[in-house]
């Protein structure tokens, strides 16, 4: 966003010196891309012969917060670059950059579960201890990660809110996948991070079950019998047949892809499935839940 200063021309509102913007130093990838934007923003500065300071008051950003970017400390903003690739005359050489950016913006781990998420044709989850994080609010998901003991700094949970609302790309998909989700009901009561958020999370809960391609299931607090016991389910299907998943309970949490070991994770998540109750049942409880928050 942008306003006209006094001189007529247009300033960044804020500078970007907020938590989540700090580049991960064991991100090899993400510090090579920050390092070579900051680079060529550097080269592109000296090259229309602009001192770092005249280039801060063009773009409205300190002199400090140009060389954090310039030497790679900092992630430039998508409309930052924007901004440099006019002020700079760059010929869109700067504002090409924003892709690679936007995707080192997320932590590394992120990333790599994202691509997974975009090639899936299938997804069957479970977590047994929170909302599933593609089911999450941005606000609620930043009040479970404050939460967490020790603590995350500021930056590690602006990084991962926002890594975890990018991956939320999956529901936009053309085709879109077949999402399955089995959630706890007590997962839906407890209000963590308060009720506020509890009653976005749990509004945005049915409008994601509205979506054709979406069963949500709920597990009632009630049953005696419970096949998820030992942990959460993760089970991504691609198109060429082949599969990955993950859960505590089969090779210690790490991701597999071999045929019998897909097999006891699908076989458990079908027996969790047919526990909980029908995706229309479970809509009718949200929508209780909800009237009582």
């Amino acid at each position: 966003m942008s306003v006209e200063d006094g001189a007529g021309a247009r300033r960044l509102e804020d500078e970007p010196d907020e938590p989540g913007w700090e580049v991960d130093p064991d991100d090899d990838w993400g510090v090579a891309v920050v390092a070579t934007v900051g680079r060529q923003l550097r080269l592109r500065r000296e090259a229309v012969g602009m001192r770092a300071a005249d280039f801060g008051v063009a773009v409205g950003y300190g002199e400090d917060m140009v060389y954090k970017l310039e030497c790679g400390k900092r992630i430039p903003r998508p409309e930052f670059l924007d901004r440099a690739d006019e002020v700079l005359a760059a010929g869109g050489l700067l504002a090409a950059m924003k892709e690679d950016v936007r995707k080192v913006r997320y932590p590394k781990k992120v990333r790599d579960l994202a691509k997974l998420e975009a090639m899936a044709v299938e997804l069957q989850l479970y977590d047994p201890l929170n909302i599933h994080g593609l089911l999450q609010t941005p606000e609620y998901a930043r009040g479970l990660l404050l939460m967490r003991r020790p603590a995350y700094t500021q930056d590690e949970v602006e990084g991962m809110v926002a890594g975890r609302m990018a991956r939320k790309a999956v529901f936009a998909r053309d085709p879109a996948p077949e999402l399955g989700f089995v959630v706890e009901e007590w997962t839906l009561r407890r209000p963590l991070g308060g009720r506020a958020s509890l009653r976005g999370q749990l509004a945005h809960l049915l409008e994601v079950a509205r979506s054709r391609n979406v069963e949500l299931q709920v597990m009632p607090m009630d049953r005696e019998e419970h096949a998820g016991v030992d942990g959460g389910i993760e089970v991504l299907k691609f198109g060429d047949g082949t599969a990955v998943g993950r859960s505590p309970v089969v090779a210690n949490g790490r991701p597999v892809t071999e045929r019998r070991q897909l097999h006891i994770l699908e076989m458990r998540y079908g027996i969790i499935r047919a526990q909980a109750l029908t995706p229309r049942e479970s809509t009718a409880l949200i929508e209780q839940l909800l009237g009582e928050t």
